[in-house]
């Protein structure tokens, strides 16, 4: 008998088991664990022998399966040390949940065609595809160029050269919704369609795709951010697209930043990694800056397309008339391009008709009962809904506090309410509204997106949705309604995520022979962000940007851990965040800011505080964190979560 340890797929360590049964580390078997039987993973763990052998349970079979790769195995052994998530649940992200299963017709995966389409490369695309071909073991390139550059185009024929090697290449995108226009130019570039990996898939579909990764037949992987704990037999290139999106920063379950974890599954592989984007982020781009990655650069857009103009809106100049969320400026110039059969879009990052329902009586905010939030209006639905928790409730006909009648007034606006305007200005005008509302599914946007190429559709109003990667060949206006709503708050990333979103969505104009033009409507047009965007000049914010943080010893020159407590009893959870606080360790260079409360106290009925580490760059963060929090015996009514390199501050 020889005792060996066992990872399940739950949040909780390996366990040590007994077997008399031929195993290795990484394969699968199935084990007691608790009252019923499990299955788990044999896991690189040594025994202390300290635990009696007459305790120790016996593995009860071993399956018929090829073992997870050592290079996965590494790979959740890193993120849970990294992230300080349990093991399994890290584990979890990895597995197939119906290992066993044999499909009847499994998924077949056509191998791409590396030579199907060949491009006209500008000269600096040429440049940034041989310097990406030179690349042999591991190694981070960042791929920045201007909207409209052809930085897919680029990346696109480093696969094809990857390919032609015979390895497997993982391509991440930020959403789901980003999936369709991009497959359709992978199809156009190499003939087939890719294997997918994102949470709309059948749990048929995720296992034959999971065994073909494993087998090395999905050639291409295409996915959201879990995609990176898939079982790659030859893993020979990464690509992260829109590597400055949130999306990657996971903030449920185990906490992690997939774009980083990206660069370690590439070390692990030994193969290039490629950080495309627009807007880098301020970590990837002072890394490139400072030559520890490939700074690869697309100045200028393919075949010669302009940049648009941008132009600011002062707001706080008074209109005649009725008051309006559209200005005169933006008016006109919608109608201009209606008269010339062009498109635009308006953009407003607020789903919903407005923010906020306010009772002219008494003064009564209609609040989520389960967060501290304000219930938005969706006048499409007749509801009142929680973008929190996803709470709803019909629009009362009066105050449910005075009881007023008629009372109840709607408060800014959101995306329905700008159509709603639109509508009243130019009745004419064939309108759609983009929001994740609107678009559950990758096929809705598909079918957006043909209605969009065949001119069908004249004014977009949408979203964040409407600001990835896009290209709308027709749309030669791009009206950014409220430029200052991302600015507000203590967010330490508040500035860059709005100058990234904002040129972003303003890249969406003028793509091909036509002039573009983007018109920011700002009631601080002085901001420096706001005013960096209407040059179009990045160096300026990211200058900025980078000495601000520099001198606050902020990511990317320092690190941040952040401790969340939550809980339904308040007190008790307040009391737990003082007590984690008061045992804090003192140790040079390490700050404790707070506790606090967080700024959404109360989240799906949890109040919620808050604790941020601050250390500087060469700290052993986690070996600071463990010391701390080992051994502290937390209320089982309180929950714990710690994140490491904390994207959000709510």
């Amino acid at each position: 008998m020889q005792r060996v340890f066992v990872l399940f797929p739950v949040a909780l360590g390996a366990y040590e088991y007994l077997t008399d049964l031929p195993v290795q580390v990484g394969q699968f078997v199935s084990a007691p664990f608790g009252k019923k039987k499990a299955l788990g993973v044999v896991w690189p763990q040594k025994s202390t022998e300290d635990y009696p052998e007459e305790k120790l349970k016996k593995i009860i079979s071993v399956l018929p399966e090829p073992p997870l790769p050592e290079q996965t195995i590494h790979f959740v052994n890193w993120v849970a040390g990294y992230t300080l998530a349990p093991l399994g649940a890290v584990l979890k992200m990895a597995l197939n949940a119906e290992m066993g299963k044999v499909s009847k017709k499994p998924l077949v995966f056509m191998p791409p065609n590396p030579d199907h389409t060949q491009i006209d490369f500008s000269p600096a695309q040429l440049k940034a595809v041989k310097a990406m071909q030179a690349l042999k073991n591991f190694k981070v390139a960042l791929l920045d160029g201007v909207t409209g550059s052809g930085k897919t185009e680029v990346y696109f024929e480093e696969m094809a050269h990857v390919l032609a090697q015979k390895k497997q290449v993982l391509v991440l995108l930020p959403e789901i919704i980003l999936t369709t226009a991009w497959l359709k130019r992978f199809e156009s570039r190499f003939g087939v369609t890719p294997a997918l990996w994102h949470s709309a898939l059948t749990p048929k579909q995720r296992r034959d795709t999971w065994e073909a990764v494993r087998n090395g037949s999905a050639q291409v992987l295409v996915g959201a951010r879990s995609a990176l704990f898939l079982p790659f037999l030859n893993l020979g290139l990464i690509v992260v697209d829109e590597e400055h999106d949130p999306s990657f920063k996971q903030e449920e379950g185990v906490l992690y930043q997939a774009r980083d974890m990206a660069i370690v599954r590439a070390k692990l592989a030994d193969c290039p990694i490629v950080l495309a984007s627009a807007t880098p982020s301020l970590e990837t781009y002072t890394h490139a800056r400072e030559g520890r990655y490939l700074h690869l650069k697309l100045p200028e857009r393919y075949l010669g397309a302009q940049l648009p103009e941008t132009r600011i809106v002062d707001m706080r100049k008074k209109e005649k008339g009725p008051v309006l969320f559209i200005s005169k400026e933006l008016k006109e110039a919608l109608s201009d391009r209606l008269s010339r059969h062009e498109q635009s879009l308006l953009f407003l990052n607020r789903r919903g008709y407005a923010p906020l329902m306010l009772c002219r009586a008494c003064g009564n905010r209609l609040q989520c009962p389960y967060c501290s939030a304000w219930l938005v209006e969706h006048k499409g639905s007749h509801n009142l809904q929680c973008h929190h928790c996803g709470y709803t409730m019909p629009t009362p006909k009066e105050c449910p506090q005075c009881h007023e009648k008629d009372s109840l007034v709607a408060c800014g606006p959101g995306v329905e309410r700008i159509a709603e305007e639109v509508a009243t200005l130019f009745p004419e005008a064939r309108i759609a509204q983009i929001t994740s509302d609107t678009l559950t599914h990758p096929q809705d946007f598909l079918a957006l997106m043909q209605q969009i190429e065949q001119g069908d559709l004249d004014i977009l109003i949408g979203t964040q949705v409407l600001a990835k990667g896009h290209h709308f060949p027709n749309l030669t206006l791009v009206g950014v309604i409220d430029a200052d709503m991302g600015l507000a708050g203590g967010d330490l990333r508040a500035g860059e995520r709005t100058f990234q979103l904002l040129q972003q969505v303003m890249g969406r104009a003028g793509r091909e022979s036509k002039k573009g033009l983007a018109l920011l409507q700002s009631y601080n047009p002085e901001n420096l962000i706001i005013n960096a965007l209407s040059q179009n000049d990045r160096t300026a914010f990211l200058t900025e940007e980078m000495t601000t943080r520099k001198l606050l010893n902020m990511p990317p020159y320092g690190r941040l851990a952040s401790i969340i407590v939550s809980g339904r009893n308040q007190l008790a959870t307040w009391q737990t965040i003082q007590m984690l606080a008061k045992k804090a360790p003192l140790q040079k260079g390490i700050e404790l800011l707070g506790p606090v409360v967080a700024p959404i106290s109360k989240l799906r009925g949890k109040f919620r505080y808050r604790l941020l580490v601050k250390a500087p760059k060469e700290a052993r963060l986690q070996n600071y964190l463990h010391f701390w929090l080992d051994g502290i015996k937390i209320p089982a009514s309180v929950d714990m979560r710690i994140d490491i390199d904390p994207y959000s501050f709510f």
